[in-house]
């Protein structure tokens, strides 16, 4: 189990650590990209300008000049520009989007907003005169936009998947820790309950008919159950008891004997027999928590109801008290490993019995009503099909 428990972690954390560093490369290997894009989308416009420049200032070039220049405005197949004058008078544009076309009014004022984005560049010619370059991203550049939106889903699920994976590393190592924990409970119980089976032979031979050894006899096979409990934790357990009801009138009989007599303890079974797979020791083990924590939140006096009955194709199980009750806070960490309201409790107990109902019975375990000063209901829920 430790070899499986560190394979396990491991494993784990090379996933974290794979996610990690994919949320990481896509929000710089994005962030370089749109820089990247945007620095070479200015300096083809500035070497456009520049063309621009060069021939107003040559007046009439020669054809190896004028095929140069054409070279340049031709290689720019993406970026949208405008050319205008002082007056608004358009000189010239390229790569504008097909809702603009040839319509002066739209191109003037889709130049007065590309200057929002990008200062204009002024072209200063003979006499005072000057031309004006409005520019702006090309649709590459303009999609990108969108890239933020994309890493902000991206990190999102990653804080999802970081929730989920400490969430799953704590679980686990819970799980590990109380499954040890049960089995080397029932190794150390296993060692001194064989030589006490040794000396109840000797004793019964003695005096075969003896109350007092009979009543031993019974809280031995007890304790051999306890310890068949303890290490049924962290193996997957056989369901194959089906009378329901047999296996609570048992618990029922001996709890009753064992718990004190100024507790009104009751059992209210359904007439007819419920048939559903089970493990009965470990649902005697379930039980047998409720009523204890029961029992120490009445301080040994009060009334102590246990109720089985079918609900929507469900089996319910309450175990009704008049104790002390719960506060919000103690009801919501009450199945919490390590959580106890006693001074010597280890909070085990509820947290055992919520792994046995969930886990091996695919049921569900709560507090379905408490009150402080009144008393606390739980509640069993299991599928009978």
């Amino acid at each position: 189990m430790l070899r499986k428990s560190i394979f396990a972690r491991l494993n784990n954390w090379i996933i974290f650590a794979l996610m990690t560093i994919v949320v990481l490369t896509i929000v710089v290997a994005s962030t370089i990209l749109i820089n990247f894009l945007r620095k070479e989308e200015i300096k083809r416009v500035d070497i456009l300008v520049s063309a621009i420049k060069f021939q107003q200032e040559m007046g009439n070039p020669n054809l190896e000049i004028q095929a140069l220049l054409l070279q340049i405005y031709g290689s720019n197949s993406t970026i949208p520009v405008i050319l205008l004058d002082k007056n608004d008078r358009i000189m010239e544009h390229k790569n504008l989007p097909k809702d603009i076309g040839n319509d002066p009014a739209k191109i003037v004022t889709l130049a007065k907003k590309m200057s929002k984005s990008y200062k204009p560049i002024e072209i200063e010619i003979v006499k005072g005169d000057k031309q004006i370059v409005f520019y702006d991203n090309s649709p590459l550049l303009n999609n990108l936009r969108y890239s933020p939106y994309i890493l902000g889903f991206f990190i999102l699920c990653y804080f999802l998947f970081s929730f989920w994976f400490f969430r799953t590393i704590k679980k686990t190592d819970e799980g590990y820790l109380w499954a040890g924990l049960a089995k080397e409970t029932a190794h150390q119980i296993g060692t001194p309950l064989s030589s006490m089976i040794g000396w109840m032979e000797i004793m019964k031979l003695d005096n075969p008919d003896s109350e007092g050894v009979h009543e031993i006899e019974k809280d031995i096979e007890r304790l051999r159950t306890i310890s068949e409990r303890f290490s049924k934790i962290g193996s997957i357990p056989e369901l194959n008891d089906m009378n329901f009801n047999k296996t609570i009138d048992e618990n029922f009989d001996y709890l009753k004997t064992r718990i004190s007599r100024k507790i009104d303890f009751s059992l209210h079974l359904p007439k007819y027999d419920i048939l559903v797979p089970h493990n009965k020791i470990l649902m005697s083990w379930v039980i047998e928590n409720l009523v204890k924590n029961a029992v120490d939140a009445m301080r040994g006096e009060g009334t102590l109801q246990m109720f089985v009955f079918e609900r929507n194709k469900n089996i319910l199980i309450e175990v009704k008290d008049t104790g002390s009750g719960m506060t919000k806070q103690q009801a919501r960490n009450a199945f919490k490993p390590g959580y106890s309201t006693k001074k010597r409790g280890w909070g085990l107990g509820l947290s055992l019995a919520k792994r046995v109902v969930q886990e091996y019975h695919n049921g569900d375990i709560k507090i379905s009503q408490t009150e402080v000063g009144k008393g606390t209901t739980f509640r069993i829920t299991i599928k009978k099909g």
